[in-house]
């Protein structure tokens, strides 16, 4: 073989090298568009702190840091004595609320019932006086007897008006609004609300969780409202993904994507885009309010903003289980959001 063949076949093969490489470069540049890939991602859920409604000290504690709960499950109870006497001291204001309507009701009842004979007696008394004038002209009855008509008649009415007034007065005790009363209402109200109180002392979890930050101990004092502890929802698991904003164009929500994790580097989890984020805090603190915060790597050069992406996790392997702040790696496949028309991003 000559030296100018030995020249063109090392043109070729230079040449054929170079075109290789050149699209090697511009398919891994598809490719990296196409599906995009990153390695800033770390799982998480949902952190619910556990606060009682009532304040007391703790006189059982059911749980230990990082266990398992289900819903329904107690996690700890708060001395209830207090407040089964403050219920035991409204039912007994009930009672005697109760009590006074009834009274209340009795007293209407015979008010009713004394306008009524009063009503009887006026009218009496008014077809008596009707009766002896009639018969004063013939003679049959002395105008004394007429006289003594009428003033019975006027006694009749101003028993009658008095016993309506009387009822009245009744009636304004009674304090009634259609068939409820203000007093029996309201000492219905703080029953229920003491029986709330006496329930509250026993805290359960919500739903199916991960006990963290457990640093309470029985005996110690729990108040309203403050958080005791903390609970990892296990109901629904993400991660969040941080994309260059370059790579944004790329993801739709509802495309299917696959997850690593480093605690179980060869078992690939399978993931939906939910959606991709709208806003993250600026860097020179021009935005306030609860933005995600997303450093930069670099300072010396002018790098692409990076946004978090939201992908929900498939449910979780009992024998894999996911830990919030997992360090994962996201490569988005596309799949689902390509086969129908997304809304405007």
């Amino acid at each position: 073989m000559g030296d100018g063949t030995r020249r063109r076949l090392g043109r070729i093969l230079e040449t054929t090298i170079v075109a290789g490489a050149l699209v090697t470069t511009l398919w891994a540049w598809w490719l990296t568009y196409r599906h995009p890939r990153t390695d800033d991602a770390a799982v998480r859920a949902n952190i619910v702190g556990i606060a009682p409604h009532v304040g007391g000290p703790i006189v059982e504690l059911r749980v230990v840091d990082n266990q398992a709960v289900h819903a329904g499950d107690l996690l700890f109870t708060i001395d209830a004595r207090p407040y089964e006497a403050r219920l035991a001291a409204a039912r007994a204001a009930l009672s005697l609320a109760e009590a006074d309507l009834a009274a209340q009701r009795d007293a209407l009842g015979a008010a009713d019932a004394e306008v009524s004979r009063r009503m009887a007696e006026e009218a009496y008394a008014g077809d008596y006086l009707h009766r002896v004038q009639t018969l004063l002209p013939r003679g049959f009855v002395t105008t004394d007897r007429v006289e003594d008509a009428r003033m019975k008649l006027r006694a009749a009415t101003a028993s009658r008006e008095s016993a309506t007034k009387e009822r009245a007065r009744a009636e304004k005790l009674l304090a009634q609004v259609g068939d409820l009363n203000a007093s029996v209402e309201a000492a219905r109200a703080a029953v229920r609300s003491a029986e709330l109180d006496v329930e509250y002392c026993r805290v359960v979890a919500p739903f199916d969780a991960y006990v963290t930050n457990l640093n309470i101990a029985v005996g110690e004092y729990a108040r309203e409202g403050q958080q005791v502890f903390a609970l990892v929802d296990t109901r629904e698991w993400w991660v969040i993904a941080n994309f260059r904003e370059t790579y944004v164009r790329s993801i739709r929500p509802g495309a299917n994507a696959d997850v690593f994790l480093m605690a179980y580097p060869h078992r690939r989890f399978h993931g939906v885009v939910q959606g991709i984020g709208w806003a993250i805090r600026a860097s020179d603190g021009t935005a306030a309010g609860i933005l995600p915060a997303v450093e930069p790597t670099l300072d010396w050069v002018r790098l692409a903003q990076r946004f978090p992406v939201r992908i929900r996790l498939e449910p979780a392997d009992p024998e894999r289980p996911y830990r919030m702040g997992a360090t994962a790696v996201v490569t988005i496949l596309g799949g689902a959001a390509d086969d129908a028309a997304q809304p405007a991003r």
